[in-house]
């Protein structure tokens, strides 16, 4: 990792432990039309995929009479209000890593399918905020994951070459992103009945704390 100047995180299931919370507030919306996701299909088929499309797939999957800009701007609206009031905690050790990054004064950002205005919620309650360069976010791009906009815009504005940069993610899309990119990325995933399916990530490890021990052993 000598070369590395720069590390581009994930935020939902990288950095921070919000996929009940975003399966919660489907379920809130979703209950409106009779219907209740259980948590394993949520991991299964929706976890790391944008909300519009996951909007869409669940519109056409039940069938829902509703338009689709509609539900997304509810549930939009819902998250933001949720997070305000409800915290959202990290993934085990993320805290460690990003300070032990920050303080051999790697530049750290992050590249997330969460619209602005959550990730704005999100770091002023957990504190995140100081240890950041730049966070690109839906809100700053065309196509989300996993499309590679967010990751070269990010490696454009903090001005390094692609070599000098590393991705951690957690989910496919995410992982499909950064390499389209044509960045290195390492997976980060404690459910090891899913790591068949992101083999195509450079290096893939159950948490923060053996990626650290085993990326930056000589750090």
């Amino acid at each position: 990792m000598k070369n590395v100047k720069a590390v581009l995180f994930d935020l939902d299931g990288t950095l921070i432990d919000s996929e009940y919370f975003h399966y919660e507030c489907w379920n809130e919306i979703l209950e409106d039309y009779g219907i209740q996701l259980a948590y394993s299909d949520w991991l299964k088929n929706y976890a790391g995929i944008p909300l519009p499309q996951n909007a869409k797939n669940l519109l056409t999957k039940y069938q829902i009479n509703a338009a689709l800009e509609d539900v997304v701007k509810r549930r939009e609206a819902l998250t933001l209000e949720r997070l305000k009031t409800k915290d959202v905690g990290l993934m085990p050790y993320a805290l460690e890593m990003i300070k032990f990054l920050y303080e051999r004064k790697l530049l750290l950002a992050i590249v997330t399918s969460s619209p602005r205005e959550d990730v704005e919620a999100i770091f002023d309650r957990n504190g995140l905020r100081e240890y950041f360069t730049l966070i690109i976010t839906r809100s700053d791009v065309v196509q989300n994951k996993p499309d590679p906009e967010g990751y070269l815009k990010c490696c454009a504005a903090l001005g390094q070459k692609k070599e000098e940069c590393i991705v951690f993610e957690d989910t496919l899309n995410g992982i499909k992103a950064a390499k389209a990119a044509g960045l290195r990325c390492i997976a980060i995933q404690s459910n090891l009945e899913v790591h068949p399916s992101l083999a195509i990530a450079d290096e893939l490890f159950p948490d923060l704390a053996v990626a650290k021990t085993t990326l930056f052993a000589a750090s």
